[in-house]
């Protein structure tokens, strides 16, 4: 089963620009599917995060807000993986 990514952010945020390029730098050689949110498109999704942003999620779940290195999303990545497959 190939993790879900899940990212929260907004346009003209370094720090969501930094995270996008490693998340796409680790999808090169990683799978996995990307949805990319702007919040600022939508005001509840503005009112919750405000200015947490960015966030991560791994198959629904937050993984990292604000900062990541490319070895820690493949690291939670081959986690969540191996989670799926020992399920039932």
């Amino acid at each position: 089963m190939t993790p879900a990514v899940t990212l929260y952010s907004r346009p003209g945020c370094c720090l969501c620009d930094d995270m996008k390029a490693i998340v796409a730098e680790v999808q090169t050689d990683t799978p996995f599917t990307l949805t990319e949110i702007d919040i600022s498109a939508q005001p509840e999704l503005e009112a919750r995060f405000g200015q947490d942003i960015p966030v991560l999620l791994v198959n629904g779940r937050k993984a990292f807000k604000y900062r990541l290195t490319a070895g820690a999303l493949r690291r939670r990545l081959r986690r969540s993986g191996a989670e799926a497959r020992a399920l039932p």
